[in-house]
C-alpha cells in the first residue's frame, strides 16, 4: 500500500521556489521562482537578487533614500527566466511566491509560459500590479494562488 500523505505537484513545486527564496540575500523581502515543464520537470529557478558580478557588499539594499536597491535587483521571475540558459518555456508553469510585477509579467508573457501558480498577491490593486493582470489577460496567461491544505513543509538535514 503506497504511502498516503505525499504532496501535490503544485506543493512541491512551491516549496521549491521558497526554497529558492532562502538564497535572496535582500533583507526585506525574500522571493523565489520555479518554473515547470508540462511534464513536471523542473526547467528554472530563481531568486531576488543583483546580478551576477554586482556584489552584494557593495550595492545598496535600501528601500527608501537617495541609493536604493530598486534600480538594481533583478526579481526571482526574470531571474528563473534567465536562468533557464534558453530552454524552451513555451507551455511551462511559474510557481512564485509574490504575484509578478508588471515588468515581469512582459518577460513571462514574452518566454511562453502559460500559467502562474502564487502564494501571495499583496500588491493587488495597485496601478503595477493592474497593469500586469491587464497583459497577462490579453496574452491568455492563465493565474492563480496556490490551493493547498498544506501550511508548512520542514527540510531536516540530519540523518
Amino acid at each position: 500500500m503506497k504511502r498516503e500523505n505525499y504532496i501535490s505537484w503544485d506543493e512541491y513545486f512551491m516549496g521549491i521556489a521558497l526554497l529558492a527564496a532562502q538564497r535572496s540575500k535582500d533583507p526585506g523581502t525574500q522571493v523565489g521562482a520555479c518554473i515547470v515543464s508540462p511534464e513536471n520537470i523542473i526547467i528554472s529557478t530563481g531568486y531576488n537578487g543583483f546580478p551576477n558580478g554586482c556584489s552584494d557588499d557593495e550595492f545598496p539594499w535600501a528601500r527608501e533614500g537617495e541609493d536604493t536597491k530598486y534600480p538594481y535587483v533583478v526579481h526571482a521571475e526574470l531571474n528563473a527566466i534567465l536562468n533557464a540558459g534558453g530552454r524552451v518555456l513555451r507551455g511551462a508553469r511559474l510557481y512564485v511566491a509574490l504575484f509578478p510585477c508588471n515588468e515581469c509579467a512582459k518577460a513571462i508573457i514574452q518566454s511562453g509560459i502559460r500559467e502562474i501558480i502564487y502564494l501571495s498577491d499583496k500588491y493587488d490593486g495597485t496601478p503595477a500590479n493592474r497593469a500586469s493582470k491587464r497583459m497577462l489577460d490579453a496574452a491568455g496567461v492563465v493565474y492563480h494562488p496556490l490551493q493547498t491544505d498544506v501550511t508548512s513543509l520542514t527540510l531536516d538535514f540530519r540523518p
